[in-house]
């Protein structure tokens, strides 16, 4: 990782964690009300290079199930709280900790699934030699909303174009996208349909 980019991730962070204090003891207490325990949602993802590490946010579903125990499908766990969180994301803010601990940049392709990674072509893999990002390129133009080979594509030419402005530039655009909550989630689904290799 670039050093400007870590010595800013970890600046930045700090300092958003220090501000947004309030917002996070608040939005914790109201997971915990609405949603129960745990307040936190914890999953192993891909970093740097592939190196797993578990993400941090705050939880957006409830653990109902059916008769027989099972979870219910993601969209009936979705209500219309954990949909809030989501289209504002406040679901992220967690990941300041993991930008913190070096295991996650302000900007960069975001992290997927552990299972993914043996499904990528190699020029997809590519979007593992930067850091994964709260936000990124792929995120200002569509976010959950891109087919899955445009996405890659967008975190490809991330990698390939990075420098301090670009990063600058995302920021900026991830903060008018969050205020109109465009591209929560691909249409017809919850957030994504799962990527199944090749292109699609």
């Amino acid at each position: 990782m670039p050093v400007i980019k870590r010595l800013f991730d970890f600046t930045a962070a700090a300092l958003a964690l220090a501000v947004l204090a309030p917002i996070l003891g608040l939005t914790a207490l109201l997971v915990r009300t609405k949603l129960g325990a745990p307040i936190l949602f914890r999953q192993q993802r891909p970093g740097y290079r592939g190196r797993p590490f578990h993400i941090l946010k705050f939880r957006t579903m409830s653990d109902h199930r059916s008769p027989d125990g099972s979870l219910l499908p993601d969209a009936e766990r979705l209500g219309r709280f954990g949909r809030f969180l989501r289209s504002t994301s406040l679901d992220e803010l967690p990941e300041l900790f993991n930008i913190l601990r070096g295991e996650m940049s302000l900007v960069g392709p975001r992290p997927l699934l552990m299972e993914y990674l043996p499904l990528y072509s190699a020029e997809q893999a590519r979007r593992h030699d930067m850091p994964p990002g709260l936000t990124g390129w792929a995120q200002v133009h569509g976010r959950n909303a891109l087919s899955w080979p445009d996405k890659f594509k967008l975190d490809v030419w991330y990698v390939d174009h990075w420098n301090f402005w670009l990063d600058i530039r995302i920021l900026f655009l991830t903060l008018v996208k969050v205020f109109q909550r465009e591209g929560i989630a691909q249409e017809g689904q919850v957030t994504m349909e799962k990527f199944r290799g090749g292109d699609g």
